[in-house]
């Protein structure tokens, strides 16, 4: 019972944060294809008085994915549990958790991806039987008691769905991949939180925040509250595109979204004349490591064509070339100075 406690502790977030987030598809800005198809699943799961299969959603961080687990919730009418998958670190952890849920409630992993493959082990017949099998004493002597689960949806959510084995990704009934938002929806996001921040952001503040938040909706909330503060300090009711802009400014975002890690990647990119860097040279030279360049720098600007990942490093792009007004190096005088 205990761990339990420090599991949702851990877990607690502020009556303030929830404030920002949608309860309800029809608040929920973006993704509509991910809601259509929850919609017609959890319809279906509730006219049948069945649980809703097990969800697995991936993507970038700041999407939403924690948002639409609490949705599905909401829409199934049923209670959630909250964990991340780096708290279960034995295999008692995950049956505490386990034996304690009801009937028809929802247990949200994030992080599903760094479960390890022991606590992966026991997850697999909760998942397919609702059943925990639980292994007593070694050896010959040892006794398998098994422990009937109340039937359970398992939503997982992951930036990494490549690192999730394929017996687990395979007991996930629904895969939801989420997109980077367009400038207009996240404009709109911004608008109406504004509201929920009685600080109304004027339109073409919120599409100058919009354009610059990395196609993130988290980002863009994080953005919209510090030029909150810029506009309250200096006594305005409403935030304009001028106080937007040099807030922005100001915080070293610029007009494409990228702040001053995004710059020294890029300009180590180029540095480079052209020949591919690995992974580890890059977080090295960046004194970041490996997954914070995989799971933060990387994914925005992949999606937008500014570097390229080829099987020996990664390059900058011909729009990053032209971006930074330089000229691309050519492939012969790349294999002139590796020769060299």
């Amino acid at each position: 019972m205990e761990r339990i406690v420090e599991i949702e502790k851990v877990s607690f977030e502020s009556e303030y944060e929830k404030s920002l987030r949608p309860t309800s598809f029809e608040e929920y800005i973006g993704q509509e294809k991910i809601k259509k198809n929850l919609q017609v699943f959890i319809q279906a799961a509730l006219k049948r008085s069945e649980c809703l299969d097990h969800i697995l959603f991936f993507g970038p961080p700041g999407l939403g994915k924690t948002t639409l687990a609490y949705i599905v919730s909401n829409e199934m009418r049923a209670n959630i549990k909250i964990t991340a998958a780096p708290m279960i670190e034995k295999s008692g952890d995950l049956a505490a958790i386990l034996t304690n849920l009801q009937e028809g409630d929802i247990l949200f992993i994030d992080e599903i991806h760094r479960l390890s493959p022991a606590i992966e082990e026991i997850l697999y017949p909760a998942m397919e039987d609702f059943r925990l099998d639980i292994i007593i004493g070694s050896g010959p002597a040892a006794q398998t008691i098994k422990i009937d689960l109340p039937h359970f949806t398992l939503i997982g959510a992951t930036t990494r769905a490549g690192m999730i084995s394929s017996p687990l990704r395979d007991r996930f009934g629904m895969h939801f991949r989420l997109q980077f938002y367009t400038k207009e929806e996240l404009a709109l996001i911004i608008t109406k939180a504004s509201y929920k921040l009685e600080k109304r952001c004027l339109n073409d503040a919120a599409f100058e925040m919009a354009r610059r938040s990395r196609g993130t909706p988290r980002i863009a909330l994080r953005l919209l509250k510090r030029i909150r503060d810029y506009a309250d300090v200096v006594d305005e009711t409403e935030i304009y595109k001028e106080r937007a802009q040099y807030g922005l400014n100001e915080l070293g975002v610029n007009d494409l979204g990228f702040d001053e890690l995004d710059l020294k990647y890029l300009e180590l990119l180029l540095q480079s004349k052209g020949r591919p860097l690995g992974l580890s040279t890059i977080a090295a030279a960046l004194s970041e490591d490996e997954g914070t360049i995989e799971d933060v720098i990387e994914p925005y600007l992949l999606a937008n064509s500014y570097i390229e990942r080829t099987a020996r490093g990664r390059i900058a792009s011909p729009k990053t070339y032209e971006l930074f007004r330089l000229t691309p190096p050519t492939l012969q005088s790349t294999l002139f100075e590796d020769n060299a």
